[in-house]
C-alpha cells in the first residue's frame, strides 16, 4: 500500500523521502490528516463546509478527545477518521494506509480491520446473545468459528462479562450493553478505538464505569479517540482537540495531565 502511495502522489510532485515518510507515520504517528476538508452540496449552488482544512496527527497509544458544539464539524470528522465517509480534498494516513483514496470496499476492509467502534447507541442485535454480537466482526472476515467463539470470549472476559455470555441485550443493563459494545470493538484487535458519545445513554456513575475501563484500554496499549460534547468526559483523555466551525481551535492536553 505505501509503495502505491508513493508511485501516485510522486506523479503529483511530492516527493519520494517526504511521502514516505508521511505515509508511514513519523514518530509513530497512526492518524495523520492533512488539509482535510469535507463540503456538502445543498442544491440551488449552495455549499456547506463542514470541515476547513483540518490538520491533526494522533500517535500510536494516544488518548486523544473531539470536542466541539453541535454543528462544529467534530462528527463529520469523526466519520472521516472512522472511514465512513470520504474528504472532498485533503489526505490522510491511518496507520501507513492513505485511505482518502480507497473506494468504498476498501473502506470497508479498513473499517473492519483497523477500527474498533463504540457508538452511544450500544448498535447490538436485539436477538443476539453477547457472543454472538461479539463475534459479528469476525463473522464479517471470515474467521472460522472455533477461532471467533474463543476470541469473542476473551475480549467479553476482558470487559468483565465473562458471566453474561448468553445474555440477550433486554437481560444486560445499558453498563453491561456498553461493555459489550467495547468488547465488539476489541475483538479484531483493532488499532484504533473510536468512541463516540460512549456514555451519553448512561447514568453518571455508569458512566465512570465505562471511563475506568477505557483508562485500563489505553493503559493496555490501545489508542483512543473520544468524541463527546461533555467536557467532564473529554478529562479521562490525555489530549483534548476542540472543533470550532469546521476548524480545530484548540489542541492542548486535558487539565490532569498538565
Amino acid at each position: 500500500m505505501v509503495t502505491q502511495d508513493v508511485t501516485r502522489m510522486a506523479v503529483n510532485g511530492i516527493g519520494t523521502e517526504e511521502l514516505v515518510q508521511s505515509a508511514t507515520g513519523r514518530n509513530g504517528e497512526m492518524i495523520v490528516v492533512e488539509d482535510l476538508w469535507r463540503t456538502y452540496d445543498m442544491g440551488s449552488e449552495q455549499q456547506v463546509h463542514a470541515l476547513r482544512g483540518v490538520n491533526l496527527r494522533i500517535r500510536h497509544n494516544e488518548y486523544v478527545a473531539i470536542m466541539g458544539p453541535s454543528g462544529s464539524g467534530k462528527s463529520t470528522l469523526m466519520n472521516l477518521i472512522g472511514c465512513l465517509d470520504t474528504p472532498s480534498k485533503g489526505r490522510y494516513w491511518l496507520n501507513g494506509q492513505l485511505v482518502s483514496e480507497l473506494n468504498d470496499d476498501e473502506l470497508a476492509r479498513i473499517r473492519n480491520k483497523e477500527i474498533g467502534f463504540v457508538f452511544q447507541t450500544f448498535n447490538l442485535l436485539a436477538r443476539a446473545t453477547s457472543l454472538h454480537n461479539v463475534e459479528l466482526p469476525l463473522i464479517y472476515n471470515g474467521t472460522p468459528a472455533a477461532e471467533r467463539i474463543e476470541r469473542a470470549k476473551q475480549a467479553l472476559t476482558d470487559v468483565g462479562l465473562e458471566s453474561r455470555m448468553y445474555h440477550k441485550p433486554n437481560e444486560l443493563s445499558g453498563g453491561q450493553r456498553q461493555r459489550v459494545a467495547v468488547a465488539r470493538a476489541l475483538v479484531n484487535h483493532p488499532s484504533i478505538i473510536l468512541a463516540d458519545e460512549p456514555t451519553g445513554n448512561l447514568d453518571s456513575k455508569t458512566g465512570l464505569e465505562i471511563m475506568a475501563l477505557f483508562d485500563h484500554l489505553h493503559a493496555e496499549g490501545n489508542t483512543m479517540v473520544l468524541v463527546t460534547h461533555e467536557p467532564d468526559i473529554a478529562e479521562f483523555a490525555h489530549r483534548v482537540v476542540h472543533i470550532r466551525d469546521g476548524q480545530i481551535f484548540s489542541d492542548e492536553p486535558s487539565r490532569r495531565f498538565r
